[in-house]
């Protein structure tokens, strides 16, 4: 199989980078933009380093590469090492163009908002450096092209499913933000659907009807995982800057309620429940080594979790957002080295 880039970005950079490059140059800069405008990182826009930066702004690659981390996940507890290939690597690549257009769309529809905190303040088209019709056709053509390499790689079931992600994504969750205090309940939802993506491409419908359940098993599992392990991640994040979501008009959980109850109470219960589950996923394999594996990165997440609901402050919700990340990792990590079916 041909080795994997070490970022989403890789696989579209020279044609993102192109196009971005010249969705730039054309686009309006805002009224208020000085002769040379520079990003925060000093980097003068309109320059290979600017361009870059704008990218990685537009795509956001981290969470691209959650995504694609799960895919890969979900397939490989589906169908085991048979799970590769030239059609992994173009599954890929379609889920990354997907990804990178929902994260576009977020960005038009939350542009208002973005100006009015300092953390989203930067990227292009809340900046002005990149028009909201230029924005609309990119995130047009992205989702089109992926949803299109996804069906001919790996069938239309899996190229659906990352549809109805983006869909639910951008048309639900993203305006919910601004309304309704649920919208991380909705959230969670789009965050654990790309184990659809992974579960159909791996033949996972077909397998289930011919009797094998456990790659059924595994992938339930995973995506409840998932589901669940977003609420204290996202709390944590709406915890660190409540103050610039309120500013903005977004009704986070912490907006709601400032002395932080209500979300450590859903963070807590998220992350507890999240520990029986967890140990789910070795069910199918039967491996010792994955429940032990997922016993320790759920037990550290729930006692993360409780840190930030007894002390509820910056220093807690930093803690607990960083063993968010350490925890799924080991989780998705320990998953496809210990549980695979054989």
């Amino acid at each position: 199989m041909t080795p994997l880039p070490d970022s989403p970005v890789d696989f579209m950079a020279p044609a993102l980078a192109s196009t971005l490059g010249a969705a730039v140059a054309i686009s309006p800069m805002h009224p208020s933009a000085p002769s040379q405008p520079r990003d925060a990182d000093g980097n003068v826009v309109g320059t290979a380093s600017g361009l870059l930066a704008d990218i990685s702004r537009l795509t956001r690659p981290r969470i691209a590469l959650m995504v694609l981390a799960t895919v890969v996940t979900s397939g490989c507890l589906t169908a085991g090492r048979g799970f590769a290939g030239p059609e992994l690597l173009w599954l890929l690549i379609g889920t990354t163009l997907v990804a990178a257009s929902s994260s576009i769309a977020n960005q038009i529809l939350e542009r208002d908002a973005d100006r009015l905190m300092p953390r989203t303040a930067r990227r292009p088209i809340a900046a002005g450096r990149l028009s909201v019709p230029t924005a609309t056709m990119l995130a047009t053509l992205l989702v089109a092209a992926g949803v299109l390499i996804m069906t001919l790689a790996s069938g239309w079931q899996s190229a659906a499913a990352a549809l109805a992600t983006w869909v639910l994504y951008v048309a639900i969750y993203t305006p919910m933000k601004m309304w309704s205090p649920l919208n991380t309940a909705v959230g969670a939802i789009s965050g654990a659907m790309p184990v659809a993506i992974g579960w159909f491409a791996a033949d996972g419908p077909q397998r289930l009807t011919g009797g094998d359940a456990s790659g059924a098993l595994a992938a339930a599992a995973l995506a409840t995982v998932l589901y669940l392990w977003q609420f204290p991640h996202f709390m944590a994040i709406a915890w660190l800057y409540r103050g610039q979501y309120a500013a903005a008009g977004m009704r986070m959980l912490t907006v709601d309620d400032p002395s932080g109850l209500r979300a450590a109470g859903q963070a807590l219960s998220a992350s507890l429940a999240m520990v029986p589950v967890s140990l789910v996923l070795a069910v199918p394999s039967g491996s010792i080594r994955l429940f032990l594996a997922a016993a320790i990165a759920a037990l550290v997440y729930a006692v993360a979790t409780v840190g930030f609901a007894v002390r509820r402050d910056d220093a807690s919700a930093r803690t607990l957002l960083f063993t968010s990340l350490g925890s799924l990792l080991a989780l998705l990590t320990a998953s496809v080295v210990f549980g695979l079916p054989t």
